[in-house]
């Protein structure tokens, strides 16, 4: 794992936790950062995946 997959899934978590923060009080500014957090987490984590791949072909 390289540190894009990490910080990747740590900010898709931590989207999902905002997004059911932002349900539980009622914020739909809230929800909609935490959706937007995941999109990028997730992005990021396959910016990684894909320097893996590479990573290994190149070995």
């Amino acid at each position: 794992m390289n540190k894009d997959q990490v910080n990747g899934a740590l900010k898709d978590l931590g989207g999902k936790i905002q997004e059911e923060t932002g349900k539980l009080t009622g914020s739909q500014e809230q929800q909609a950062k935490g959706l937007a957090n995941q999109v990028e987490g997730k992005t990021q984590e396959k910016v990684g995946d894909a320097k893996e791949v590479i990573k290994d072909a190149l070995n």
